[in-house]
């Protein structure tokens, strides 16, 4: 069972800065991809940004531009760097680790823009 923390969450104005961090409670080596998904007011989840174990970095459309993943395998952890964040932004984000067979998750830090 591997365990996923978030936190770097908050309440900004719009065009601020937010950096998430997820931290792993064992070594982050092994997963395929680690990313970041949110779940807007009445919305679905979705992707946010992702990276892989080799370093790909991938992003939704909205956000290309203005966020930015990166891993620290040595502190077991991945930030999502957030720049010029906009109202629509405003979500629960959460810390995704996948591996071949199964999907851990974090519990999930509140990120509120306002405008």
């Amino acid at each position: 069972q591997v365990q996923l923390v978030e936190s770097g969450g908050g309440l900004v104005q719009a065009g601020g800065s937010l950096r998430l961090s997820c931290v792993a409670s064992r070594s982050i080596f092994s997963f395929n991809n680690m990313g970041w998904y949110r779940r807007g007011p009445g919305k679905q989840r979705e992707l946010v940004a992702g990276i892989t174990s080799s370093g790909r970095e991938n992003y939704a459309d909205s956000v290309k531009g203005r966020f930015t993943i990166s891993r620290d395998n040595a502190k077991n952890t991945v930030y999502l760097q957030m720049n010029s964040l906009k109202s629509e932004d405003t979500a629960v984000y959460y810390c995704n680790a996948a591996e071949s067979y199964r999907d851990y998750w974090g519990q999930g830090t509140q990120v509120t823009v306002s405008s």
